[in-house]
Protein backbone atom coordinates (compact mmCIF):
# COMPACT_ATOMS: atom_id res chain seq x y z
CA UNK A 1 0.00 0.00 0.00
CA UNK A 2 1.17 3.57 -0.61
CA UNK A 3 -0.15 6.82 0.62
CA UNK A 4 -3.02 8.83 -1.64
CA UNK A 5 -0.84 12.09 -1.90
CA UNK A 6 2.52 10.14 -2.55
CA UNK A 7 1.31 8.00 -5.42
CA UNK A 8 -0.18 11.27 -6.69
CA UNK A 9 3.11 12.74 -6.81
CA UNK A 10 5.21 9.65 -7.80
CA UNK A 11 2.72 9.12 -10.71
CA UNK A 12 3.41 12.66 -11.36
CA UNK A 13 -0.53 13.42 -11.68
CA UNK A 14 0.54 16.64 -9.55
CA UNK A 15 3.97 18.22 -9.42
CA UNK A 16 4.00 18.56 -5.44
CA UNK A 17 2.97 16.71 -2.30
CA UNK A 18 1.57 19.32 -0.93
CA UNK A 19 -0.74 20.18 -3.81
CA UNK A 20 -2.03 16.52 -3.58
CA UNK A 21 -2.86 17.72 -0.24
CA UNK A 22 -4.52 20.18 -0.92
CA UNK A 23 -6.51 18.83 -3.35
CA UNK A 24 -7.75 16.14 -0.54
CA UNK A 25 -8.10 18.13 1.56
CA UNK A 26 -10.50 20.89 -0.79
CA UNK A 27 -12.64 17.03 -1.33
CA UNK A 28 -11.11 17.30 -4.89
CA UNK A 29 -9.52 13.53 -4.78
CA UNK A 30 -11.94 10.59 -5.01
CA UNK A 31 -10.86 7.02 -4.25
CA UNK A 32 -13.60 4.51 -5.87
CA UNK A 33 -16.31 7.35 -5.83
CA UNK A 34 -15.47 8.81 -2.28
CA UNK A 35 -14.11 11.83 -1.08
CA UNK A 36 -10.13 10.74 0.41
CA UNK A 37 -7.90 11.98 3.23
CA UNK A 38 -3.88 12.62 1.86
CA UNK A 39 -2.68 9.86 4.02
CA UNK A 40 -5.99 6.72 2.42
CA UNK A 41 -3.76 3.53 1.27
CA UNK A 42 -4.12 3.04 -2.04
CA UNK A 43 -3.99 -0.12 -3.44
CA UNK A 44 -3.78 -2.08 -7.13
CA UNK A 45 -7.20 -1.73 -8.68
CA UNK A 46 -8.68 1.34 -6.96
CA UNK A 47 -10.16 3.88 -9.18
CA UNK A 48 -8.78 7.52 -8.31
CA UNK A 49 -11.38 10.49 -9.84
CA UNK A 50 -9.36 14.03 -9.43
CA UNK A 51 -11.12 17.38 -10.08
CA UNK A 52 -9.15 20.12 -11.37
CA UNK A 53 -11.53 23.11 -11.95
CA UNK A 54 -12.87 22.63 -15.11
CA UNK A 55 -10.83 19.24 -15.98
CA UNK A 56 -12.20 16.00 -14.08
CA UNK A 57 -9.60 12.82 -14.76
CA UNK A 58 -10.30 9.78 -13.52
CA UNK A 59 -7.91 6.84 -13.67
CA UNK A 60 -7.26 3.65 -12.27
CA UNK A 61 -4.40 2.55 -10.48
CA UNK A 62 -2.25 -0.51 -12.05
CA UNK A 63 0.51 -0.85 -9.70
CA UNK A 64 1.70 0.76 -6.29
CA UNK A 65 5.62 1.28 -5.43
CA UNK A 66 7.43 1.65 -2.74
CA UNK A 67 8.59 5.12 -2.41
CA UNK A 68 12.28 4.34 -3.61
CA UNK A 69 11.75 2.44 -6.71
CA UNK A 70 12.03 4.52 -9.51
CA UNK A 71 9.33 3.94 -12.59
CA UNK A 72 8.12 5.21 -15.62
CA UNK A 73 5.24 7.19 -14.28
CA UNK A 74 2.58 6.52 -16.91
CA UNK A 75 2.88 2.39 -16.18
CA UNK A 76 1.16 3.24 -12.45
CA UNK A 77 -2.45 4.19 -14.24
CA UNK A 78 -4.34 3.99 -17.02
CA UNK A 79 -7.07 6.57 -17.70
CA UNK A 80 -10.47 5.84 -17.86
CA UNK A 81 -12.07 9.34 -18.60
CA UNK A 82 -11.03 12.52 -18.76
CA UNK A 83 -13.40 15.80 -19.49
CA UNK A 84 -13.60 19.17 -19.23
CA UNK A 85 -16.69 21.13 -18.14
CA UNK A 86 -17.41 24.57 -18.73
CA UNK A 87 -16.27 27.34 -16.68
CA UNK A 88 -19.56 28.69 -14.46
CA UNK A 89 -19.86 33.08 -14.81
CA UNK A 90 -20.14 34.20 -11.46
CA UNK A 91 -23.32 36.61 -12.83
Amino acid sequence: FVRLDLFLKASRLVKRRSIAQELCDAGKALVNGREAKPAKEIKQGDHITLLFGTRHIEFEVLDVLAPSKKIEPTLLYRVLAEKRTAQKDNV
